[in-house]
């Protein structure tokens, strides 16, 4: 007995002995950590390399053994999803040690959208994928280990509901809310499924799916009614519900003291009622909590952030939307904000590194882009003597016209019919209320803005650097351009025919945009576009759409006027062209002035009448040239023509 005994003292000394071997030459992959690179083929030869994917938001490495269905769960239902929703960017790489004949069969009865790779190189091994099979590991940008689980069963499951809250972290809430259908289908009562579930439906905007998700979770005892009043609170707070969602908040600080997202939604209420200390206490207590999802606390250090970087405490700022990032990986607002604070500081370098880093995360996100398109000019005016020089010398004549004390607008007195190039700037955007997400928010609007504008070849927008460096020349900050009389001025300098004001308040469910088209001539107001952009909405398609909405007053409002120069032939030669906004498919009307009628001493002054009407079908910079598509006489020169409006505006 006692040989016996000391046999399998000797075998287990041995396997620990080994299983030691193994750790030393393999550490345990953690969090963090850059996983082991490599090369693998599948049944065709096709090679797939790890390094290719480095860019990758996201990659997941499921192990798996074809002979074992446990292993095989996860897999198959991440297949199915991938299949299901091929836009969500699901990239799954299965690696297994079965033999080919195995591989090859498993191939022909699942039918997987992704590859499955034979691993006859160890890498198994180099994974902690030896002995307990499925291993699933979820890469992260940089190929950075996010998640690390081993074992099928309830493992499995824990895995999905991590894999929905990293696609809810993408903002990708189709696929978060399928993942987490998926595990509730198998589980109706895994909790952590369903506030996934919640909080995609949260942040889609769709209230009533989400308060219904939160309320089945709360009418369950324990860590499920904690979890479903916090998320009732979040619906509340966005639905602008501010005393019922702080006496529910009250309520989840008593039961869970030790939650923190209630506090985050607790900052952004009192921050909203302009308490920004007693919300800043708030957000502070949030990132000390430790119990959170990831996005959540995130989410609050972010907010931290943003109100450090509103008292330009930079560094401090900085400080929070790294350790933001850190808790979760594709946090592109935390990023972004970042970007912002050496903006701020001149530091257009390190902003732009920042902005591409965060588009590279996510290459779909507006902001980024956009921010990153602005500091990329700003670094090549900065180095570029040339275009520094321009920008000077302009910014300089500039400042001159606007403290010198003659009038700015001159009107031609030789022809005053012809229309100038519409030059538009936006001036002074004011954005207030609720303390979200981004900074920068009126920023990139206008930035956007002004492309589009410019892109549609009727309007031209003043070069924002102009702007900028104008105002800094003057001195002139909000305060001084919330004066009209100002604005207008310095509208007029910059030889706008319109300037572009107004406001962008942030509230519970959304933003309201408010915006002006003031005339520098006249004075008058050409246009108010009052708009409310909903939580979950695209900006890029609402910012499309107010673009539209633009330039259709601007063609309404200021239909494009000219004379014809000459007549030759059928070919019509007008003296407006790319410049004042004249593209190929413009019709004008040629018109013939009326003599006024007299009638009880006054003049009337009657409607002209066409005689004719011209297409355009090339544009030079100050002429176009046009073709007759009909006429009650013959068109002349000196013919005064004006734009004809289709009742449909198309761009």
């Amino acid at each position: 007995m006692k040989s016996l005994l000391r046999l399998l003292t000797y075998i287990v000394t041995g396997m620990l002995v080994i299983m030691a071997g193994a750790t030393i030459c393999y550490a345990q992959l953690a969090p963090g950590d850059t996983v082991p690179i490599f090369s693998l083929k599948d049944i065709d030869g096709k090679t797939y390399d790890l390094s290719a994917m480095k860019d990758k938001p996201m990659v997941i490495i499921y192990f798996f053994d074809v002979e074992s269905r446990p292993s095989q769960e996860g897999l198959l239902d991440i297949d199915q999803l991938a299949k299901k929703y091929q836009d969500s960017e699901l990239v799954v790489w299965g690696i297994t040690r079965s033999s080919r004949k195995g591989v090859a069969d498993f191939i022909a009865q699942a039918k997987p959208i992704f590859p499955i790779l034979l691993d006859d190189a160890g890498v198994s091994d180099k994974y902690q994928a030896q002995l307990i099979l499925p291993t699933v590991c979820i890469v992260g940008p940089e190929l950075n280990l996010l998640d690390f689980f081993q074992g099928g069963g309830k493992t499995t499951s824990v895995m999905l509901v991590r894999l929905a809250e990293r696609k809810l972290q993408q903002k990708q809430t189709r696929i978060a809310q399928a993942i987490s259908d998926e595990v509730i289908k198998k589980n109706p009562d895994n909790s952590e499924a369903k506030m996934v579930k919640g909080y995609a439906y949260l942040k889609d905007g769709e209230f009533t799916q989400a308060e219904n998700t939160f309320s089945d979770l709360a009418g369950k005892k324990d860590d499920d009614e904690v979890l479903g009043k916090e998320g009732l609170v979040a619906v509340y707070a966005a639905q602008g519900q501010t005393e019922k969602a702080l006496n529910l908040a009250q309520e989840v600080e008593q039961k869970a003291p030790e939650r923190s997202y209630v506090h985050v939604v607790k900052g952004d209420l009192l921050y909203n009622q302009n308490k920004k200390q007693e919300a800043q206490a708030e957000y502070q207590q949030a990132t000390q909590k430790e119990s959170a999802q990831s996005y959540q606390k995130a989410l609050a250090y972010n907010k931290l952030g943003r109100l450090y970087a509103s008292l330009e405490d930079y560094e401090k700022s900085r400080d929070l939307y790294d350790q933001a990032v850190v808790i979760d990986p594709y946090y592109v607002e935390a990023m972004a904000n970042k970007g912002i604070t050496y903006e701020k500081q001149g530091n257009w370098d390190k902003a732009l590194a920042v902005y591409q880093e965060s588009s590279n995360i996510d290459k779909s996100d507006m902001f980024s882009a956009v921010l990153a398109k602005r500091a990329q000019e700003m670094l090549e005016l900065q180095t570029n003597a040339q275009s520094k020089e321009r920008i000077d010398k302009l910014v300089g004549e500039l400042a001159k016209r606007y403290r010198s004390k003659k009038k700015i607008f001159t009107i031609n007195k030789e022809d005053s019919w012809t229309s100038q190039p519409m030059v538009l700037t936006f001036i002074d955007f004011q954005e207030t209320g609720g303390l979200t997400e981004r900074d920068g928010y009126t920023t990139v609007l206008t930035t956007q803005l002004a492309e589009q504008l410019n892109q549609s070849g009727r309007v031209q927008v003043v070069e924002r650097v102009v702007l900028d460096r104008l105002l800094e020349e003057l001195n002139l900050g909000s305060s001084d351009l919330a004066d009209q009389n100002t604005a207008l001025r310095l509208g007029r300098v910059l030889a706008a025919k319109i300037i572009g004001t107004g406001s962008v308040y942030h509230i519970s469910d959304g933003t309201l945009l408010s915006l002006r088209l003031i005339d520098t001539e006249t004075t008058g107001i050409a246009k108010v576009i009052n708009r409310q952009i909903k939580q979950g909405a695209p900006l890029k398609t609402e910012l499309h759409k107010l673009n539209r909405e633009i330039l259709t007053s601007v063609i309404l409002g200021y239909p494009l006027k000219a004379y014809v120069v000459d007549v030759a032939a059928d070919k019509i030669m007008i003296n407006i062209g790319s410049n004042q906004g004249v593209v190929a498919g413009t019709k004008f009307d040629v018109i013939e002035e009326q003599e006024p009628v007299k009638y009880k001493g006054k003049i009337l002054q009657k409607a002209p009448e066409t005689v004719a009407q011209i297409e355009v079908e090339s544009v030079e910079p100050d002429l176009s040239y046009c073709r007759i598509i009909g006429q009650t006489r013959p068109v002349a020169r000196d013919d005064k023509i004006v734009e004809k409006i289709e009742q449909e505006i198309k761009g």
